[in-house]
């Protein structure tokens, strides 16, 4: 089965074949026929991006792009809000469909005015409950787009989706939800917002490979590029795969690592199928030895020599994780899966050990000297198992008539020594010692939260509302010295930068 036998609309198909799509995946093959029908779907599948255009096609193709706000998808986090509005853009763009991407801590102005614009809005349930509640935008989609809804539930959201279902009043919407686990509340959530659903189910195939050691540190977010470099100069891998969730992220990764002196090359779904095949000959052929990627990577990609694979940020779900990580650890040969995470997500983590039934253990980032000591043990073995040739032997007797021995090896050490230097500050990172403590919290929290969700406490008022992380801030969640400037005309001489996170111990 191909794409082409669903008979989408030309300007669809040709956007389908610019990504590179020719087979449909499981998720798709089931959903996309009842959608083109007009049911409702409640859809159980953790199919990494196949779930966007499992929605996003037909949803698209039978959009009338009248100037209206048609498609409505709700997500749990800003980041795979940004995620499935350039895929859904993406998409659409052939049949002049816009997105619109709503989340908090943006300027409210600039996102309605976007909407207005906009065929499909992707948004998460913090700031679109601000905006409808508050009487700022008016919504009657055709289509809603619930996705990650056990997501959503795990951080606290369900009153907000409540809220806006409430809000939004679509008599004759199609609606559509995904998830990829169904505990008592979803469905309880579905039997109030579907009509007659229909049910796909698509049964998790894969678990992650025992060979596979998996390991995850904890950086603050400004430290991932330092904390990628000082891994890859510690873990000297042969060959590696940097997952990252946007192309966007790809291309700006590849230029820091080239700067750094590595040999890299890249995937992402905007390159041509020709640009495609050439990435992945150099790969497997060793002309370069890293491999920065998004998830379309994490497919089809067969090189049985990669012994590490590095998550740059945590994969959107666990079906994502386990086709990324199983990219090492092939044709009986063990690997390493190195994911990098910050503080906020540690339930991420869990969420992933659980849904998997895998077990990742969190380490240290090693120190500067550390690497530094490392490299000099295995130049030392390098130097002692290397044998002596004819041109290095005239090399030394010539150098021998102006500089002793003795200085000549102490030279030829340091040119060597030079070529390893290990850049980066000294300390990188949370030990791992601190990183339970860090996960109690974060743990405890989100009991907290959903504690106060099932007594009917967590329901926010008009000035308060759910961050689009899960936690509360006030309604206009813009920086404090933002909003003041936006309500005087007085420039604001206070600097403004926003607070620091707290990760006290």
């Amino acid at each position: 089965m191909t794409f082409k036998d669903f008979n989408l609309k030309q300007p669809i198909q040709q956007a389908i074949d610019e990504a590179g799509f020719t087979e449909p995946s499981p998720v798709q093959k089931e959903a996309i026929p009842l959608i083109l029908a007009g049911h409702d779907i409640i859809a159980q599948a953790q199919t990494g991006t196949g779930k966007t255009a499992a929605f996003g096609l037909p949803m698209l193709n039978m959009m009338n792009g009248d100037g209206s706000v048609e498609g409505l998808i709700i997500v749990p986090t800003r980041e795979l809000a940004m995620q499935v509005s350039d895929e859904i853009y993406r998409f659409g763009k052939n049949s002049g469909l816009k997105t619109a991407t709503v989340y908090g801590g943006t300027s409210y102005d600039k996102q309605i005015e976007r909407i207005k614009q906009a065929s499909v809005v992707v948004a998460t349930p913090g700031r679109l409950q601000d905006l409808l509640q508050g009487g700022r935008i008016k919504l009657a989609p055709k289509f809603v787009v619930l996705d990650e809804a056990d997501e959503m539930l795990d951080m606290g959201f369900l009153d907000e989706i409540t809220a806006i279902f409430e809000l939004i009043q679509s008599e004759d919407r199609q609606t559509l939800m995904f998830s990829a686990t169904m505990p008592p509340q979803i469905r309880k959530l579905a039997e109030k917002i579907l009509k007659d659903p229909k049910t796909v189910a698509i049964t998790k195939s894969e678990s992650t490979n025992t060979l596979i050691t998996q390991h995850y540190y904890v950086v603050e977010e400004h430290e991932r590029d330092d904390a990628l470099v000082r891994l890859i100069d510690y873990k000297n891998p042969t060959k590696c795969i940097i997952f990252c969730r946007m192309k966007k992220e790809v291309d700006r990764l590849a230029s820091h690592l080239t700067s750094q002196g590595f040999k890299v090359s890249v995937l992402h779904g905007d390159m041509e199928q020709r640009q495609r095949e050439v990435a992945i000959r150099g790969f497997k052929s060793g002309t370069v030895d890293i491999f920065v990627a998004t998830d379309v990577a994490a497919r089809g990609l067969d090189v049985n020599d990669v012994s590490h694979v590095f998550n740059y940020h945590m994969p959107f779900d666990s079906e994502s994780y386990v086709h990324r990580i199983g990219r090492t650890g092939r044709g009986g040969k063990s690997g390493e899966a190195i994911t990098l995470v910050s503080p906020n997500e540690l339930r991420t983590i869990k969420r992933i050990e659980k849904d998997v039934g895998t077990k990742m253990v969190t380490q240290s980032i090693p120190s500067r000297s550390e690497v530094q000591s490392s490299k000099q043990d295995e130049l030392i073995a390098q130097i002692s198992a290397t044998q002596i040739s004819e041109h290095a032997i005239e090399i030394v007797k010539t150098l021998q008539h102006e500089i002793d021995i003795v200085a000549i090896a102490h030279m030829l050490a340091s040119m060597m020594l030079e070529k390893q230097e290990i850049k980066g500050k000294e300390k990188i990172g949370f030990k791992a010692e601190d990183v339970e403590r860090l996960l109690q919290k974060a743990m405890a929290r989100n009991d907290d939260r959903n504690r106060r969700n099932r007594h009917g406490r967590g329901k926010p008022s008009f000035n308060r509302s759910r961050d689009d992380r899960g936690g509360e801030r006030r309604r206009d969640d813009r920086p404090r010295n933002d909003r003041n400037q936006r309500s005087s005309s007085k420039p604001n001489k206070s600097g403004g930068k926003p607070p620091r996170k707290d990760y006290s111990l």
